[in-house]
């Protein structure tokens, strides 16, 4: 029979594993020449496979080289410029006499403030006009910004693009990262098309092999998504970047194994029409074929799992999506283990990626049971869970997969939350929330957590009406969880600008107060560079209702003002809608860091519509020739 070969070729594919070699013979099986080149293009991709996660692991060394040179230069130049400060005391002593108020940006004047230390106002008045100021008898002719106007370049117009954040897409309505992080996705996805078309040309043998070579894509990029959906993993340390920040590759990579996965078992239904179903092979007992129905049941589990992946299902059914994730990557995982030989090695790795990270390093080192306080606060939908956690240092393995809460938490850190008591299905279910209070100091033996929750559906909704009864709830803690990232770029800032929308300000607020700790440290090695040379820090605050400020109490922001931070409260978008973000930013920019010379770090938390503004605020600025970095801090999940 004409197709014979083609058969042949097919259970050869289904027969080989990525470890299959020559046989030494001098012909493969079958003496038809077509075989012997279907057969020698299964074996090439199965060794042509093993060399993706070398260029992968390249990949990495290169970020991980860049991040931790960046490192390296950092702790250097704030060595010797802590050296220098300190050779120069006497000129920048810093004494009261020579510190004067600095009036709040001109971008703010005309905007209505619940709270700002910039103004002696009382609430729902606007800031006084603030006087030009005669550059020709009170501004210095060596301080004139004539010469030191930033300029625009080719490089700071390309970092603007890649910084850029575009609109969402439309009539799904879906939300796109950065320009920049669509780059390294692009980069990524041309890497898989690569390997997957790579030698295949336009005739029956390179669709068989088309097909193969798409399943055996999907099987050696299974170990990647469970590595970049563990909180506990060596790409945090290697790379610097977070679980967070690599949690939209994650989304992308599945989303892009579902079509792997879906083009794979298409490509060989079209094998099946093409050549057996004229031999009278029905398509039931095709797909009735051991190999088969374990595939079909696999492909079925990993689109469920993308479409209950979906920030709209997240987001209204939150517990279903916990509980969907892991039942269905375990069916899934046992669906490759068993369907394919080559999907074996790939199925074990992934297991262990999980095993590790949610039962040795998750349970074992960095869970902890604490009794916490609740309150409601004055607008009645939000609770505060307070707790008192004694602070006894205890690493990880060799410190590479952190600490628990014991051993203390760094601003922007977040924890996962499970509290039994609420109900039997939250047993099971961790929640994740940002410790909204300082992070403990050198030295402290105890530390006051707090977590600032605003009721929803689901969970959060539960723990607000347990707290109306209950003024004590006991809770599994899981963590924390962290990047350095934020705090390092406004350390390293002349004015370190955070932005925060609603509940983004439990991000926010422990940053602004690592800030003023750090500032007001007498100890050159605790003390940053920027914070001896007199740093700028500023909190933009945007409250949907004025009652918003319970959440941190007036005491609590005045406190901040007298340590020498500035806060920007607009009054809140109910009353007068939303604030101009763009203009008070710019202005902020202009007041305080428009010389050549002056860096800006702005780091944002708060809705999706809020974090946007911002980005491409700053990515404006970097256009027209300022030294500005974003940070964008997503509370949401």
């Amino acid at each position: 029979m004409e197709s014979e070969w083609l058969r042949e070729g097919i259970r050869y594919a289904l027969r080989a594993s990525i470890y299959t070699t020559d046989t030494g013979k001098a012909e493969p099986p079958g003496r038809d020449p077509r075989l012997r080149k279907l057969i020698e293009k299964i074996r090439f991709s199965r060794k042509f496979i093993l060399t993706y996660h070398i260029v992968i692991l390249g990949f990495v060394a290169v970020l991980s080289t860049a991040h931790w040179t960046a490192k390296a230069i950092r702790w250097r130049r704030k060595r010797l410029s802590r050296l220098q400060i300190i050779k120069n005391e006497d000129e920048y002593d810093g004494d009261a006499e020579t510190i004067k108020p600095v009036p709040i940006a001109s971008s703010t004047e005309n905007i209505k403030l619940v709270y700002s230390s910039g103004s002696s106002t009382v609430e729902g008045t606007e800031i006084p006009p603030r006087k030009d100021i005669d550059e020709n008898e009170t501004t210095p002719l060596l301080n004139s910004s004539i010469n030191h106007q930033p300029q625009k370049s080719l490089l700071s117009t390309v970092r603007a693009l890649l910084i850029y954040q575009p609109r969402p897409t439309p009539v799904v309505n879906r939300l796109l990262p950065s320009n920049g992080t669509s780059v390294v996705i692009l980069v990524f996805l041309s890497l898989n098309v690569f390997y997957i078309f790579y030698d295949i040309g336009i005739n029956v043998v390179d669709f068989v092999v088309l097909a193969d070579r798409l399943g055996l894509v999907f099987s050696a990029n299974i170990p990647i998504l469970y590595l970049l959906a563990a909180k506990n993993q060596p790409l945090k340390f290697l790379t610097g970047r977070s679980y967070e920040s690599l949690n939209i590759f994650h989304r992308r990579l599945g989303e892009l194994l579902c079509m792997e996965g879906f083009f794979h078992s298409a490509g060989f239904l079209v094998v099946w029409y093409v050549i057996l179903r004229p031999s009278g092979f029905g398509l039931l007992h095709f797909l009735l074929q051991r190999r088969n129905l374990i595939g079909t049941g696999m492909l079925l589990a990993y689109e469920l799992l993308y479409f209950t992946s979906l920030g709209s299902f997240r987001q209204r059914w939150y517990e279903l999506f916990l509980g969907f994730h892991v039942v269905f990557q375990v069916l899934a995982l046992l669906g490759l283990y068993f369907h394919h030989h080559t999907g074996r090695p790939y199925a074990l790795a992934a297991l262990v990626i999980f095993v590790v990270d949610r039962i040795v390093h998750r349970l074992s080192m960095k869970t902890m049971t604490v009794d916490a306080q609740t309150k409601i606060l004055e607008d009645e939908d939000t609770v505060k869970i307070s707790s008192a956690i004694i602070l006894r240092p205890k690493f990880g393995l060799f410190g590479l997969f952190g600490k628990s809460l014991s051993g203390g938490w760094q601003a922007t850190d977040h924890i996962f939350v499970t509290v039994p008591s609420l109900s039997r299905k939250h047993i099971l279910q961790a929640h994740p929330f940002t410790i909204a209070s300082a992070a403990p100091n050198p030295g402290d033996e105890v530390a006051r957590m707090d977590l600032i929750i605003r009721a929803q559906d689901g969970f959060s909704r539960d723990l607000l009406n347990a707290a109306r009864l209950h003024k004590t709830l006991k809770m599994l803690i899981d963590g924390p969880y962290g990047s350095s990232h934020a705090r390092e770029m406004l350390e390293d800032s002349d004015l370190a600008l955070v932005v925060a929308g609603g509940s983004g300000i439990a991000v926010s607020w422990p940053l602004i107060r690592h800030l003023l700790d750090i500032s007001r440290s007498s100890d050159t090695e605790i003390a940053t560079t920027s914070s001896l040379r007199r740093q700028k820090i500023i909190l933009i605050w945007v409250i949907h209702e004025t009652a918003h400020l319970s959440w941190l109490g007036r005491e609590a922001l005045a406190k901040a003002e007298l340590m020498g931070a500035e806060i920007i409260i607009p009054r809140a978008t109910e009353e007068i809608g939303r604030p101009d973000l763009r203009g008070m930013i710019r202005g902020l920019v202009d007041l305080h860091a428009g010389s050549r010379g002056k860096r800006t770090s702005v780091v944002a938390s708060g809705p999706d519509g809020m974090g946007r503004l911002v980005r491409n605020t700053c990515a404006g600025l970097v256009r027209d020739g300022r030294d500005v970095g974003v940070a964008i801090e997503k509370f949401g999940w």
